[in-house]
C-alpha cells in the first residue's frame, strides 16, 4: 500500500490470539481469516517498555494490561525481552509497591513471556522468588494474584534444585491445603498443580530426609513424609468428597493431577516390589511365620517340648503346603521372584491381619478339599500381586498426559492392600465355581498360545477371513475420526489449558480442526474454522520424526509424549499439523485412520490386537458345529474314480 515508514506497521489476526503475521507464519494464513493493520511488534514493545516505567498509575496499568495480552505472541515477546523488559518486570515485583490489578497484569505478563523459553528460569533472584512466595502465603491478597503466583512457582520448581528447596521451605503445606479447600475452582486447581510439582521434584536422596512435627512439614523432605502428612490432614477424604464428587464437572487438568497423586502414592511400593526375600532377615522370616501361625493357631499351640525338632519341621512344611507354597520346606524361595518380591508377602500379611476371618476361611476351605482342587493361597497371592502391579503401573514414571485415575483410590485408605483382599477372595470363589486344579495355572498360559497349534485347514480359513475383518477395522477407524477427538497443546515444560478439536468430514475428504474451550465435548464441524483437504495430505510422521518433538529435544523429553506424538505433513513438507494424543488408544486409532486415508497399511499394535480378537470370535462361530471333533492336519485322500459312469443322469434328454 506504499505506506511511509512501512517498517513501523504489521498485520495481525483480528480474532483469537491476535498473532502478528511474519515471514515465518505468513503461509499459514487461511482463506477467510480477518487481518488488521497495527503497530509493528518492535514499535509496540518499545512503547510498552516505556509505559510500564511511567509514574502515572493509569498509564502504567494500561501498559501492563496490554503487555500481558501481547506477550502471548512469540514475535512481540522476543522484541520486548531483547529490550531487557523482563528486568523491569522483576523490579515491579521486587519493589512490592504495586498491588491489585497492576500486580495481576505484571504477573500475567511475566508468565506469558517465560512461556516462550527465551530466558532461563534460573536467572530469577531469590528476592523475586520470595516475593512470589509471599503472595501465596498472604491472606488478604486477590485470588487472581495467588493463582498466578502458584502457577509461577509450579513452573519454577522442576527447573532447579535450589528453587525446589526454596519453595519447599517457604510455602507451608498447610497453606497449600487451605488453597486446595477453597471454593474458587481455579485457585484449587493451581494449589493442586503446585503440590504435584513439589511431589514430583522430590529426589531419591530426599526420601531419606529427617524431621518431625506436623507444623514443620518443610523439614520433612521425603515424598513418603509428604504423603503421610497429607494423610494425617485427611486430604484423601476431601478430594473424594469435594473434588471427585463435586457438583461441578471435573476438569481435565485436575483429572491429570489426581492421576499423578495416585501414581506417586502407588509407586512408594516399588521398593518392596523389586526386593526379593532375604532368608536371613529375621523380620521377613517373622512375617512369613505369622502367616502360618494365624492360619493354624490351634495346631501350633502345643508346647515346645511336645514335638521333636524333626517332627516340628515336618509339621511346619505341611502347614506351608496347605498355605499354597510351592517350596513348603523353604517357603522363602517362592518369594525370591521380583517383581512382585516382598510386596506379595506384605499383601498376604495384610490380608491375614486385617481380615482374619476371611483369611482363615480361605485356608480352612482349601485344606478340606481334595488335594487336586486346593486353591494355593500363596501361589495365587504372588501371581495376583504381580498382575495388580502391572494393571496399576507400579514402578513406571508418571505420564505427562494421562488423566485415568481410580475414584476408589481416593475412597479408601490402603487402596492397594484392600484391592488385593477383595481380589484374592474372588480368585478363591472363581476357583471353587470352575472346580479348578493346580494344573489350571499352567493351562492359562497355554491358552494364550493355543492358536499357534491350530490345524492347517483352520489356519487357511483364518487367512481367508483376514481381508474382510481388516476392512471392518478400517471402517471403524474412519468412523472414529469422523466423531473427532479433543487434543491438548503441551509446552516443553508443562501441560497447558489450551485445547483443540479435530474431526474428519462425513465424506472423508476434509480434516476440520480448531481451538475450543474447556468443557466442550463434541463441537459441530461448522464451528471448527481450520481445514486440511485429505487430498493435500502427503505423509504421516510419528514419535521422534515429528517436528514438535524435535523442537523440545533440548529439554527433558518425556518418553510418554514421544509415544503419543504424530504429525500430518500437507501441501509441501514444511507444513505440519502436530498432535499429542490423549492416550495410546487414541494414538493408535488416529494413526491407523490417517494411514487409511493415505492409502497405506494400518501399523499400530491396536490393529493386530483387534484383528486377533475378531478372528478368534469369527473362527469360534464358524467352528461351533465341530466342537469336540478333531480336525486332521491333512485333508482326507480323494477316492479313485468309479469303474463306469452309467449312474450319471443326462439332463439334456430330460429337458427335451
Amino acid at each position: 500500500w506504499s505506506l511511509p515508514n512501512a517498517e513501523r506497521y504489521a498485520l495481525q489476526y483480528a480474532d483469537g490470539r491476535q498473532t502478528y503475521i511474519t515471514e515465518s507464519n505468513r503461509r499459514d494464513i487461511k482463506n477467510g481469516s480477518i487481518l488488521r493493520l497495527t503497530t509493528s511488534p518492535d514499535q509496540e514493545a518499545e512503547r510498552l517498555y516505556i509505559g510500564i516505567q511511567s509514574k502515572n498509575a493509569d498509564v502504567k496499568t494500561d501498559s501492563l494490561k496490554k503487555l500481558a495480552s501481547l506477550s502471548q505472541d512469540v514475535t512481540f515477546a522476543q522484541e520486548f525481552i531483547s529490550r531487557n523488559g523482563l528486568k523491569q518486570i522483576y523490579a515491579i515485583v521486587e519493589e512490592g509497591n504495586d498491588a491489585g490489578e497492576m500486580l495481576a497484569h505484571t504477573l500475567k505478563a511475566f508468565t506469558e513471556l517465560m512461556e516462550h523459553d527465551f530466558v532461563s528460569w534460573e536467572n530469577l533472584s531469590t528476592v523475586f522468588i520470595k516475593k512470589i512466595v509471599s503472595y501465596v502465603n498472604m491472606n488478604a491478597v486477590d485470588a487472581s494474584i495467588q493463582q498466578l503466583s502458584m502457577s509461577i512457582l509450579e513452573n519454577m520448581v522442576p527447573t532447579s534444585r535450589l528453587f525446589f528447596e526454596v519453595v519447599r521451605k517457604e510455602v507451608t503445606l498447610d497453606r497449600l491445603l487451605t488453597h486446595l479447600q477453597a471454593t474458587n475452582a481455579q485457585l484449587q486447581l493451581k494449589a493442586m498443580a503446585l503440590l504435584i510439582a513439589l511431589l514430583l521434584s522430590a529426589t531419591d536422596a530426599e526420601r531419606r530426609g529427617r524431621g518431625t512435627g506436623a507444623g514443620r512439614w518443610h523439614c520433612r523432605a521425603s515424598t513418603t513424609d509428604m504423603l503421610d502428612y497429607l494423610r494425617e490432614k485427611n486430604i484423601r477424604q476431601f478430594i473424594h468428597k469435594n473434588i471427585i464428587h463435586s457438583s461441578e464437572p471435573l476438569r481435565d487438568e485436575m483429572a491429570h493431577y489426581l492421576y499423578v497423586l495416585q501414581s506417586v502414592s502407588l509407586n512408594l511400593r516399588e521398593h518392596r516390589m523389586k526386593m526379593s526375600m532375604d532368608p536371613y532377615s529375621q523380620e521377613q522370616r517373622d512375617l512369613l511365620q505369622s502367616l502360618r501361625q494365624t492360619a493354624f493357631e490351634s495346631e501350633s499351640e502345643a508346647p515346645a517340648g511336645a514335638f521333636s525338632t524333626e517332627r516340628r519341621r515336618s509339621l511346619c512344611a505341611k502347614e506351608f503346603r496347605k498355605l499354597g507354597f510351592m517350596n513348603n520346606s523353604n517357603p522363602a524361595e517362592d518369594l525370591r521372584r521380583a517383581p512382585p518380591g516382598l510386596l506379595a508377602l506384605d499383601n498376604m500379611v495384610y490380608f491375614s491381619r486385617n481380615t482374619p476371618n476371611a483369611y482363615s476361611r480361605f485356608v480352612l476351605e482349601n485344606s478340606s478339599r481334595e488335594d487336586k482342587h486346593e486353591c494355593p493361597f500363596a501361589r495365587s497371592s504372588i501371581q495376583l500381586t504381580l498382575i495388580l502391579c502391572e494393571i496399576l503401573h507400579i514402578g513406571e514414571p508418571c505420564s505427562e498426559t494421562a488423566q485415568a485415575f481410580y475414584p476408589m483410590f481416593f475412597g479408601q485408605d490402603n487402596f492397594f492392600e484392600e484391592l488385593f483382599c477383595i481380589c484374592i477372595q474372588l480368585v478363591n470363589k472363581t476357583w471353587k465355581e470352575m472346580r479348578a486344579t493346580q494344573e489350571d495355572f499352567d493351562k492359562v498360559g497355554e491358552r494364550l498360545h493355543q492358536e499357534e497349534t491350530l490345524a492347517v485347514p483352520v489356519l487357511e480359513l483364518r487367512e481367508k477371513l483376514k481381508p474382510e475383518l481388516l476392512e471392518l477395522i478400517r471402517q471403524q477407524r474412519l468412523l472414529h475420526l469422523c466423531e473427532g477427538t479433543l487434543f491438548r497443546k503441551i509446552s516443553s515444560r508443562r501441560r497447558q489449558d489450551k485445547l483443540w478439536y479435530c474431526r474428519l468430514s462425513p465424506n472423508h475428504k476434509v480434516l476440520h480442526y480448531g481451538d475450543v474451550e474447556e468443557g466442550v465435548q463434541s463441537p459441530p464441524i461448522e464451528s471448527l474454522p481450520e481445514k486440511i483437504p485429505v487430498a493435500d495430505m502427503k505423509m504421516l510422521l510419528v514419535g521422534k520424526e515429528c517436528p514438535h518433538t524435535k523442537e523440545k529435544s533440548s529439554g527433558k523429553q518425556n518418553k510418554d509424549v514421544l509415544e503419543l506424538a504424530f504429525s500430518i505433513v500437507h501441501d509441501v513438507e514444511e507444513y505440519c499439523l502436530n498432535f499429542i494424543a490423549p492416550t495410546r488408544y487414541e494414538f493408535c486409532l488416529w494413526t491407523d485412520g490417517l494411514n487409511v486415508l493415505l492409502g497405506k497399511e494400518m501399523t499400530s499394535e491396536r490393529t493386530q490386537t483387534d484383528l486377533d480378537v475378531l478372528l478368534s470370535m469369527e473362527l469360534k462361530l464358524r467352528l461351533l458345529d465341530l466342537e469336540n471333533i478333531s480336525i486332521p492336519d491333512d485333508p482326507p485322500p480323494i477316492p479313485k474314480p468309479p469303474s463306469n459312469l452309467n449312474f450319471c443322469y443326462d439332463f439334456s434328454q430330460a429337458e427335451q
